[in-house]
């Protein structure tokens, strides 16, 4: 039971906080000298995998560091499948329903449905099997709480993907957000991991003040990390922390522009609209203002993500000013854009439709 061995887990301690800090250099060295000690051993290969993964966290429309990821993960499925072959030892499962779940994630994110349902089907087999592996049973819930939870967010937000659903069985959300909450501050191995999942799902569940909460402490813990820090902006900023919000969107910018690992296009994007929505309304500091929106759009550009809403509130944000600055034109073809492009649900086609009839009718009487 190499996991529950203090030695080991004091050697990896350090190299998966490096990890979680995007040290990436640091963290690859230990963890392939845990390999050389430990050559057999399913771990040293997943904990390299997880550090592609989270090469791949900030944007995960990059898809430089799938192959090597897939290619750790299915060395760890191999290696643990021969200690099961060979001794049934559900330290082996665990590894397997890890892996397999991770690779089911990636497939996901590129949409490779079928893949990820087999991943995940197996992913479901193993984590039955490591049920015996009662001592490590915290890493385990993490399994149970994802499995519980994106069940139902699948079946709300995936509308071709719910006959697929039939082929597992059925889970319970509430249940699934319990259980990732008690394996980050259980769990080992694990503990991080379901933090990335919480921070994500309380914002889908507008659970405001535990996502600021867990925002703040996996950032002062990790403040390194792209993905905490935007995660503690916007938290901040949907709570009307105003001095905070903007102190961290500063830093993001800074990071960005020093080429710091992992700060780009979608940090800068969550940074670039938060500062300029306070120059804005809070300020009334519009030449600021428009050029935090403009950067907003430019990441937007840069990360292909033109159908966020940031990018259309910056948009919006760009059409009010030009109507207070009399720029009627410029709203116009603004509000246009907005209007043609973004979902007619959204509260950005709405005010864009608002703004449209009243700058029309300030330029007619401009005229």
């Amino acid at each position: 039971m190499l996991l529950l061995t203090s030695e080991v887990q004091i050697e990896a301690t350090n190299a998966i906080n490096q990890m979680y800090n995007f040290q990436f250099p640091e963290a690859e060295r230990e963890f392939n000298y845990l390999k050389v000690k430990h050559p057999d051993h399913p771990l040293p290969d997943f904990l390299l995998g997880l550090v592609q993964w989270w090469k791949i966290v900030p944007n995960t429309q990059n898809e430089v560091y799938d192959e090597r990821l897939i290619e750790y993960m299915d060395r760890s499925i191999s290696k643990a499948e021969k200690i099961w072959d060979d001794t049934e030892n559900p330290e082996a499962a665990f590894f397997m329903a890890a892996a397999y779940g991770f690779k089911g994630r990636l497939h996901a994110e590129r949409k490779h449905w079928a893949r990820a349902t087999l991943a995940a089907k197996s992913a479901l087999k193993y984590l039955e099997y490591s049920r015996e592996f009662a001592d490590f049973s915290p890493e385990l819930m993490f399994g149970d709480g994802l499995y519980n939870y994106y069940y139902h967010f699948i079946k709300q937000n995936f509308k071709l993907l719910r006959p697929v659903l039939w082929l597992f069985p059925k889970a319970n959300k509430q249940q699934g957000i319990e259980q990732l909450e008690k394996v980050s501050y259980q769990a080992f191995y694990t503990r991080t991991e379901a933090r990335y999942f919480l921070l994500q799902i309380y914002a889908m569940e507008n659970m405001t003040e535990k996502s600021y909460e867990l925002a703040k402490y996996t950032h002062q813990n990790f403040p390194e990390n792209p993905f905490f820090e935007r995660y503690h902006a916007r938290a901040a900023f949907m709570l009307g922390k105003l001095d905070e919000a903007m102190q961290i969107s500063k830093s993001i910018l800074d990071k960005i522009d020093k080429h710091q690992v992992g700060y780009e296009g979608v940090s800068g994007r969550y940074a670039s609209y938060i500062l300029g929505y306070y120059q804005l309304y809070i300020f009334r500091n519009p030449a600021e203002a428009k050029i935090y929106f403009k950067k907003c759009m430019d990441f937007s550009v840069q990360t292909g993500s033109l159908e966020s809403g940031y990018y259309w509130a910056s948009v919006l944000g760009l059409a009010r000013i030009s109507f207070q600055e009399g720029d009627y034109d410029a709203a116009v073809d603004h509000c246009k854009e907005v209007m043609d492009k973004a979902d007619k649900k959204t509260s950005q086609y709405t005010e864009a439709k608002k703004l449209l009839s009243e700058a029309k009718k300030a330029r007619r009487k401009k005229k």
